[in-house]
């Protein structure tokens, strides 16, 4: 038996079922775009622990701000003995953050904490108490997150009822028959059948979702979602967990277009492979709760905001958003090419920001039909030839691809020919 399956029973015995890995293998090492497991197998690192890493396993210059940090102290809890490092972080992302009016962050361990803490927020400064998500939406997995994750399973099916006060509208994907006039008729359609106008707090969306397919929101809807809310008193938060830090190209998705939000959620890629994670908001809306009405004994760890401090350098120094622009680009010009190939199977379509790339495969060229199986196989086929990739979607057949920003040119051709290889085996 080899050891990644003897880990594998292992792991049978010792931990819930409700922990899914997306893969069968065990991780050893990783540096940048490269993974080995415990077989000594290489693998090239599409996922990034899902987009976390967007600066690449292991940055120097953030192992190095860690090791530092370890020489110092780490751990005191910000609300016993606070430190400077977690002030000049919030400083940096308040700065950073596109918003006009002034703005303060607040630092949190996982992204569900923050989504948590963002409706807490904004239920406390509009004293309403319903909250608006959308299908195919992905929040967390905590009561109050996997509530607004507009999906069942496996996120809280046999959870038994959701939580009250949260609704979810439908999101605008043209290609599966929901135009932008339909996902805005349907919050009206909320406001005429589910809850009044005057009783939501805030209306929370991903601007690319994330485990729902890499769907992005239109700018002309994300434009007229902000006028309605300004229209009806409702915050507008951003969900920038998995689209943050130079991943579409931007430091933040809302960037794309040109809409402030109220509250920005942050996690993944802010501390590059740290637990930490954030809220940044209007300072007239972030202040809402009162002392002591946020936290969390691990929230903003010293070491988690010295890993995030060399983050934000290196995206800076290394022109990470740049850099993400050609990714994306490269990427889809061979995904492209792959589509118009008879003899691969049918992909629909292409789509992304920057480097947060993904494609659909289809039952049919030229359809929409998703094909979950064909999916399946080729992310099976693609660790067969040396590659992590995740599949997502709200029908399961879509294909997200998170190399790392920081990939080199040769690795990042090396991954898609192994896509391309992988998908003429399984034609086959």
């Amino acid at each position: 038996m080899n050891r990644n399956a003897e880990l594998l029973e292992r792991r049978k015995k010792a931990v819930p079922q409700g922990l899914a890995s997306a893969m069968p293998i065990y991780a050893a090492k990783a540096e940048n775009a490269e993974l080995w497991d415990v077989d000594g197998s290489r693998y090239l690192d599409f996922a990034q622990g899902i987009a976390v890493c967007n600066t690449g396993h292991r940055h120097p210059r953030v192992i190095e701000a860690v090791k530092s940090q370890l020489d110092l102290f780490t751990h005191t809890a910000v609300q016993v003995v606070p430190y400077e490092i977690y002030v000049s972080l919030a400083e940096r992302l308040n700065a950073l953050a596109p918003i006009e009016e002034e703005t303060k962050t607040i630092f949190f361990t996982t992204g569900a904490e923050a989504v948590e803490n963002a409706v807490k927020v904004a239920r406390v400064y509009t004293g309403r108490p319903g909250v608006i998500a959308f299908r195919g939406g992905f929040h967390g997995r905590t009561a109050l997150a996997s509530a607004l994750t507009g999906k069942i399973a496996p996120y809280r099916a046999g959870g038994g009822l959701p939580v009250p006060g949260v609704f979810h509208a439908p999101f605008p994907v043209p290609h599966h028959g929901v135009s932008v006039d339909d996902a805005l008729g349907a919050l009206e359609t909320i406001f005429k059948v589910d809850i009044e106008a005057k009783d939501v707090a805030a209306v929370i969306i991903e601007l690319v979702q994330g485990e729902g397919g890499f769907y992005m929101a239109p700018k002309d809807f994300m434009q007229r979602l902000r006028a309605l809310c300004d229209e009806k008193g409702i915050l507008l938060i951003v969900d920038e967990i998995q689209s943050g830090f130079a991943r579409t190209g931007r430091m933040f998705a809302i960037e794309h277009y040109d809409v402030e939000p109220d509250l920005i959620t942050v996690a993944k890629a802010l501390a590059g492979g740290f637990p930490l994670s954030g809220l940044i908001g209007r300072a007239s809306v972030i202040d809402a709760p009162g002392p002591g009405g946020m936290g969390g004994t691990f929230g903003g760890s010293p070491v988690g905001c010295a890993a995030a401090h060399a983050v934000l350098d290196v995206i800076a120094d290394e022109r990470l958003c740049e850099r993400s622009e050609r990714i994306g680009a490269r990427m889809k010009a061979r995904l492209e090419a792959m589509r118009a190939r008879t003899d691969l199977p049918p992909i629909g379509e292409i789509r992304g920001l920057g480097a947060m790339m993904a494609f659909e495969l289809v039952t049919e060229r030229g359809g929409n039909m998703p094909d979950a199986a064909t999916t399946a196989r080729l992310v099976a086929q693609a660790r067969e030839n040396g590659l992590i990739l995740l599949s997502c979607g709200y029908w399961a057949n879509t294909i997200r691809l998170l190399a790392p920003l920081t990939i080199p040119d040769a690795h990042l051709e090396e991954g898609i020919d192994i896509i391309e290889k992988s998908l003429s085996e399984i034609a086959s």
